[in-house]
């Protein structure tokens, strides 16, 4: 009985958490693209305009559940709730801290890529029930941009997953950091073993997952369909796109999964390449900064600091480049990314096979 209160436990925490992070990340967009653009964003709302986001969210609870008359019902309704809880579900593999993850599993990786992938079949279902052209073609925009974009993903954690040689998340974690079970060489060729910080990081134990990291980054991007691969949202071209039929709490499911996708494939990649819950912070002779700001409360400081901070390059990058064209966007997926994530796939088999 205790261990069903536990898993409800989690369930909640995580849940909880999704809906602090989406709250504070719509203020933090808000207050960055006004920044960028030299305004000043919320101000009215609270102080500084801090409750604009849950008057917001008061607002849309309350508004009217519409269906449209011609729609298919059952796949309108529940197309929400599986475009988020297809994201939510991802990260109970995620690792927060040594010893501290959701559902340790040794096919982690699999598990994340795999379970993310169905968000892609609810946005379809929300497109297609609407019964409504402009949320099919966004529906269809947005399936053909994720499962393009899929594919260098794959190949690039791929290349991690080869370097760190399992697909248990925490393991991952536990081998770019003073804690390794594994050897951690500097490019290839310097034990830092002993030294932890920023140097075992994966991202630095070989030179073409610098590139990697790179490639997934602007992947996750297209994943997130974040700017400038908003092409499924586009509401200069599209409306509103799939979603455009949806009011009240269905939006707000929609609205929820795309901020939570957002921290989900920060965290990801901060797992797979930025040391995870790792301190960046290396060893130097007596001052053991490393052993010092490692364990349950540092690694959760340090992989919030580092998810927030990719989080915030992404909000940058939606308010500093203009959108791409659907050719373009599907160009630079088949002859620029997938090429170049297959090549770091080769790079990490060579690598590891010539220098391990």
């Amino acid at each position: 009985m205790n261990f069903y209160l536990i898993y409800f436990l989690v369930a909640f925490t995580i849940f909880g958490f999704i809906a602090v992070f989406s709250l504070f990340s719509v203020y933090a967009e808000r207050k960055i693209s006004a920044f960028i653009q030299d305004r000043l964003g919320p101000m009215e709302v609270g102080k500084y305009g801090l409750l604009q986001t849950a008057a917001d969210i008061l607002k849309l609870i309350q508004k009217e559940y519409i269906v449209p008359a011609l729609a298919d019902k059952v796949l309108f309704t529940i197309a929400p709730v599986i475009i988020f809880v297809a994201v939510y579900l991802g990260f109970v593999a995620l690792p927060w801290a040594p010893g501290l993850v959701p559902a340790s599993m040794n096919l982690g990786v699999f598990y994340v890529f795999a379970i993310i992938s169905i968000e892609a079949l609810g946005i379809l279902m929300a497109g297609w029930g609407s019964n409504n052209k402009y949320s099919l073609l966004g529906a269809v925009r947005s399936v053909a941009q994720m499962v393009s974009y899929e594919i260098p993903i794959g190949f690039v954690m791929i290349s991690a997953v080869m370097m760190s040689q399992t697909l248990d998340l925490q393991l991952i974690n536990y081998n770019q950091g003073i804690l390794a079970t594994q050897e951690i060489k500097l490019l290839g060729f310097i034990n830092v073993n002993h030294i932890g910080g920023f140097l075992a990081w994966n991202i630095f134990q070989a030179p073409h997952l610098i590139i990697a990291y790179i490639i997934y980054f602007i992947a996750s991007l297209a994943e997130c369909n974040r700017a400038p691969f908003d092409l499924p949202e586009a509401e200069s071209e599209l409306i509103g796109g799939f979603h455009t039929e949806y009011t009240g709490l269905r939006f707000a499911f929609i609205f929820l999964a795309e901020y939570a996708m957002m921290f989900l494939v920060a965290m990801l990649g901060v797992t797979l390449f930025l040391g995870g819950w790792n301190t960046p912070l290396p060893n130097i002779g007596d001052f053991k900064l490393a052993e010092y700001t490692t364990g349950i409360f540092w690694g959760i400081f340090w992989i919030m600091g580092k998810c927030l901070m990719v989080v915030a390059i992404q909000m940058w990058i939606r308010w500093t480049l203009p959108r791409l064209r659907v050719d373009q966007l599907m160009t630079l997926c088949w002859k620029v990314l997938t090429p170049l994530a297959f090549a770091c796939l080769v790079a990490s088999g060579l690598w590891r096979l010539l220098l391990f």
